[in-house]
This record gives C-alpha cells, sequence and structure tokens, in this order.
C-alpha cells in the first residue's frame, strides 16, 4: 500500500477539501443570507443545496475516511507510532474526525427520522467546522513540530 500512499493522500486531500469547503460554504456564507432572504426563499436555496449534498457527501465521507484509514496504516502501522510526539497529534486528529463521523451520523440518522430542525442544522454545522479546524491543524501540525 506505501506505493500508492501519494494517491491516497491526493484522494484524501480532495475528499477533506469538498467536505470542509461544503460545511464552511454553509455556516459562513448560507447562514448570512438568513436575514437578507425570506424564510420561503431560504428554505428553497437550502433545500436545492441540501439536494445536491445529499447525492456528494455520502461518496465524499466515506473516501475520505477510507483513505485516511489507509494513511493512518501506512504512517502508524496499526498504532505503533501513537507513543511518539507525531503519533499523539495523529491519534487526537483521529478522535476528533471519529467526533466528525459522530456528528455526521447522528445528523443523518435525524434527517431521516424527520427530526432535523432549523437550530440543530446549524449546530451541527458549526461544531462541525471547529472540529475541522483542529483536524486541519493537526495535520499540519504533525509535520512541523514532530
Amino acid at each position: 500500500m506505501i506505493e500508492w500512499y501519494g494517491w491516497i493522500q491526493l484522494v484524501h486531500l480532495a475528499c477533506a477539501i469538498v467536505f470542509a469547503g461544503a460545511v464552511t460554504f454553509e455556516v459562513v456564507i448560507l447562514e448570512s443570507l438568513h436575514a437578507s432572504l425570506g424564510a420561503a426563499e431560504m428554505e428553497r436555496i437550502e433545500g436545492l443545496i441540501l439536494r445536491r449534498a445529499r447525492r456528494v457527501m455520502p461518496f465524499a465521507v466515506a473516501l475520505l475516511y477510507l483513505s485516511g484509514a489507509a494513511m493512518f496504516e501506512v504512517k502508524c502501522a496499526g498504532g505503533a507510532c501513537l507513543g511518539s510526539r507525531f503519533g499523539l497529534m495523529l491519534g487526537l486528529k483521529v478522535l476528533l474526525a471519529l467526533g466528525v463521523l459522530g456528528v455526521f451520523l447522528s445528523t443523518m440518522w435525524a434527517a431521516l427520522r424527520g427530526r432535523m430542525d432549523p437550530c440543530r442544522f446549524r449546530r451541527t454545522h458549526r461544531s462541525v467546522l471547529v472540529l475541522m479546524i483542529g483536524i486541519v491543524f493537526l495535520a499540519k501540525a504533525m509535520f512541523l513540530l514532530a
């Protein structure tokens, strides 16, 4: 798998950009439109965006986590690196990523059960954005500080 590491890393980065970009767009851009547009207009816009996101995001998220698991295996050999500074940051990054996955899955579950209201929608995206900022910081810090 090590010979494919560069390609796996590229897939991981591309999927992270898609996922993080979508969440950032939701929090920074879309939420600001609520004050300017009426409720009916916002509902229509969000509905159109969500319809497209539901087609793309599960694929991007699945590839993101699969590629992340493959990179973890190459870089950490089943957890052998976790005692090092690099490994501690990688372990924390994995925990944050699992937190994002948990929020993502619980959000999908709530949406399927009809329990997704606008307040939960905003809180979910804001918490995922904060977790992703931590992940990006750790991703860079792992190689600068380790």
